[in-house]
């Protein structure tokens, strides 16, 4: 068993071209390293802040903590806020960052060995 306290783990700046728009931190939870069944982070945008379109190979939950944000697929778009949950099914091409008024948190949650499929620029 391992107890953690989300406001003590450090933010990893996010360096990587799925993200636009602006800054992006991560706050890793837990991962399959740990031998768990799934991966679990904190994602904070800074306003305006999103990743491009992308799809992954297993089912992903956000649940926002902070701020307001937006979930979006190719057909609809969906303003977020704290205490709500997004379920995107595998396969599903969606983005989701911080609406450009707002910063913007949530802990994702994947299956471990998921990958992730970057669909643009």
């Amino acid at each position: 068993m391992r107890i953690m306290k989300v406001n003590e783990i450090s933010e990893q700046a996010v360096d990587s071209p799925l993200f636009t728009g602006g800054a992006v931190t991560r706050q890793p939870l837990l991962s399959e390293q740990e031998g768990a069944f799934f991966s679990m982070s904190v994602v904070n945008f800074s306003p305006s802040a999103r990743n491009w379109f992308h799809k992954h190979t297993s089912d992903q939950v956000l649940l926002v903590t902070a701020g307001r944000g937006i979930v979006a697929s190719e057909t609809e778009e969906h303003v977020v806020a704290v205490g709500e949950i997004a379920y995107i099914p595998a396969g599903e091409k969606h983005w989701h960052g911080a609406t450009p008024d707002s910063a913007f948190s949530h802990i994702t949650l994947t299956a471990a060995g998921g990958e992730t499929e970057q669909l643009e620029p």
